[in-house]
């Protein structure tokens, strides 16, 4: 009998501590439902497009590869672990860096995300970074967006994605995206959608192995960082539910993860990337440029603040990273310099503080500028010439310093020349130094130097450098 009781009883404890470990993952953690939503989710894939192609018109996207990938897994990460409810394939998850400096991030309906360079700089952790950018990789999951909109019922729906869009950027960045006259009613999420985000952030962060701890603890380090007039511009755009850091840990407790990842060497290596890249420009400064590039119709990767030419300069890294030129050339860079592509067949290396506008202009006052151009005949010297002719064209204070020196570029015959300057938009005597040399097709490829004249010693060891590191590969 006692055996019989003790059996019945041995079971009962199982089944209770298999219904418990049941119940934990199904019931312990808030459960989210999508709201009511007009719009097709190819509406939301469609509109994240059309304001994803104004946004990168008018916000200085990092060309940086290294940047560019962690972003990327990180984000993959993240995606593969949105709930299967909230799963929508037609979304086209990206995530692109802003270099802003700035503390934000936001997400457009269907999935293209931005990150500042001043939040991934913020961030105490990679946990942290991550814990953003789920956040926002909830708003779109959950389609907040074009709910958003429904409730709009006389506004329309372009209307309505456009304020979202502008709203997110905050402050002067709003008229940059496409101020609608209804866009201030999108100007932010209902504080019922920010804690809906915070709470399925939590839950993606902890099917992605991360602790949802570090979302709480990134909302605490915005506000210990942010600074500046009307407080950090994420908390600005993304009104504050009350209790949020509380009801985030309330949720992350009901969520187990065995050895979170809280750090990574990558994100130590990648912080330390961007912080070797100068002053990034706040968002104010770009709006008041009115430009994200130095000049129209080039493809700069960059951002600079307008009049921020003959700021302070940074000497030379003497780290380098390698650039591709196509299929024809590589050249090798101080990795605290920018690379501003002027068009498919011409860069600049640069320093940041180096470069701006002057009269619509592209100035550059430290750099390399490397290229390709057509030539006439098949004499080396015959096109240099020409070359420097079209260089010096306009410009009166160009002045010939020596006479053409020989040498080699790529194991190929080469001409170097040393002219003088007065910077156009410092009023500043500068040097500068000129390398060419053919090509099998009759091009001249080409090698522009330049630093102001007291600082051109400093330079000149990069210089050397980026010009022995040149591979061309006719």
């Amino acid at each position: 009998m006692r055996t019989n009781i003790y059996r019945r009883t041995q079971r009962l404890a199982m089944g209770l501590m298999a219904f418990a470990l049941f119940a934990i993952p199904v019931f312990a953690q808030t459960r989210i439902t999508l709201h009511s939503n007009k719009y097709k989710v190819s509406d939301d894939v469609k509109l994240g497009q059309q304001a994803a192609a104004e946004v990168e018109q008018k916000m200085p996207i990092m060309n940086d590869q290294e940047v560019q990938s962690y972003l990327d897994r990180v984000g993959q990460r993240l995606v593969n672990s949105i709930p299967q409810e909230f799963q929508h394939p037609g979304f086209r998850y990206t995530f692109r860096p802003v270099n802003a400096r700035d503390i934000n991030a936001f997400a457009l309906p269907g999935g293209p995300m931005y990150v500042n360079r001043g939040m991934i700089e913020a961030a105490r952790t990679e946990g942290e970074m991550a814990g953003v950018m789920a956040h926002e990789l909830s708003h779109v999951a959950l389609r907040h967006g074009t709910a958003q909109a429904s409730k709009a019922q006389k506004y329309s729906i372009l209307a309505g994605i456009a304020g979202i869009a502008g709203s997110v950027l905050g402050g002067p960045a709003v008229g940059q995206i496409g101020q609608a006259a209804i866009g201030a009613y999108f100007l932010k999420y209902s504080r019922e959608y920010e804690t809906e985000a915070d709470i399925l952030g939590a839950q993606i962060m902890a099917r992605a192995g991360y602790d949802p701890r570090d979302l709480a603890n990134m909302f605490r380090t915005i506000q210990q960082q942010g600074g500046g007039r009307g407080g950090p511009e994420f908390l600005s755009s993304h009104p504050n539910p009350a209790n949020r850091y509380e009801r985030i840990n309330q949720e992350a407790a009901m969520l187990r993860v065995d050895n979170p990842i809280r750090n990574s060497n990558e994100f130590a290596r990648i912080q330390e990337r961007l912080r070797g890249q100068g002053r990034a420009p706040s968002m104010e400064e770009i709006a008041r440029s009115g430009r994200r590039y130095p000049t129209e119709g080039g493809n700069y990767p960059s951002n600079y603040p307008a009049g921020n030419i003959g700021g302070r300069v940074a000497n030379p890294s003497t780290r380098y990273r390698q650039f591709n030129g196509g299929n024809l050339f590589q050249v090798s860079y101080p990795d605290n310099w920018r690379e501003l592509s002027e068009s498919q067949s011409s860069v600049w290396f640069t320093p940041e503080g180096a470069y701006g506008q002057a009269q619509g202009q592209a100035v550059f006052t430290h750099g390399v500028n490397v290229g390709i151009v057509q030539s006439q005949g098949g004499d080396l010297r015959q096109a240099t010439d020409a070359f420097i002719s079209n260089l010096a064209q306009g410009n009166q204070n160009i002045r010939q310093q020596s006479q053409y020196q020989r040498g080699n570029i790529s194991g190929r015959t080469a001409l170097a020349i040393n002219l003088s300057n007065t910077n156009e938009a410092t009023g500043r005597p500068e040097m500068i130094s000129v390398y060419t040399t053919l090509l099998r097709n009759g091009q001249l490829f080409y090698m522009i130097a330049v630093a102001p004249q007291n600082q051109y010693n400093s330079f000149q060891g990069a210089f050397r450098n980026v010009l022995s590191s040149v591979r061309i590969n006719d």
